[in-house]
């Protein structure tokens, strides 16, 4: 049986919660594409997956996407980007401008010579 609690003592802090996980993307100035910042992962693949549709139907010969501000990118992420350059077809393209290192690197693991996707860095 517990009894009163002693004047002056404090609750228990509670443990802060973490921060939802956000991905931010914005259209670019000067040039077809979006900047993606944040993480791409379950919380926000519907984010990472509208902003990659869009890309698709726009239509564009070369679209760019600004990545530098990524912080993860999970595997089901980088299939989205996958699909997305399989949905371009013929001599389109999407250039990721700066992606996290893991990104090429589970490109080319997974989908090696996938056309439709440039990296620069």
């Amino acid at each position: 049986m517990s009894g009163p609690e002693p004047a002056g003592s404090l609750p228990a802090a509670a443990e802060p919660m973490p921060a939802a996980p956000r991905l931010d993307v914005h259209p670019l100035a000067g040039r077809t594409g979006f900047r993606a910042a944040g993480e791409v992962s379950l919380p926000t693949r519907g984010i990472w997956e509208r902003a990659l549709q869009r890309a698709v139907r726009e239509g564009e010969d070369v679209y760019y996407l600004e990545l530098s501000a990524l912080t993860f990118v999970d595997v089901a992420g980088v299939g989205a980007l996958a699909d997305a350059a399989r949905g371009l077809g013929g001599r389109r393209r999407l250039v990721l401008d700066r992606p996290p290192d893991a990104v090429p690197r589970i490109l080319e693991l997974l989908w090696p010579g996938l056309p439709g996707i440039e990296v620069t860095t």
